[in-house]
């Protein structure tokens, strides 16, 4: 079992990361499109993985992912992001793939990030 949190705050894009994820083996999701949202849902269920954009409409990913990691300890993160450029180191380190994203690329990283 491996519950993915997945911070996007562009619907089809979140749906495509669920796809391709439920497919490498993830078997729960919570998608929250903002940074409040993001924090909230981990609290109520720690993710084993996350996956996050950088620009969010309301906060950042890595603040989001940053406030996680703090409450939750190390968690493994890989950021799907239009703007690597932001990202470059972002804090926390994660795996870094660029928008539009491919689904392979996707699951390979999944799998890398897992323990």
């Amino acid at each position: 079992m491996c519950h993915v949190l997945i911070i996007e705050d562009e619907p089809l894009v979140a749906m495509a990361i669920e796809i391709a994820l439920e497919e490498a083996g993830a078997t729960s999701f919570d998608i929250a499109e903002n940074e409040q949202d993001a924090v909230i849902a981990a609290r109520r269920r720690r993710p084993e993985v996350i996956t996050s954009d950088v620009k969010l409409k309301a906060g950042t990913g890595p603040l989001a992912v940053q406030a996680i990691r703090a409450e939750q300890g190390d968690t493994p993160v890989i950021f799907v992001t239009g703007s690597p450029e932001e990202c470059q180191p972002c804090d926390p380190p994660g795996i870094v793939l660029t928008k539009p994203f491919n689904a392979s690329h996707l699951i390979d990283a999944f799998r890398q990030s897992r323990p």
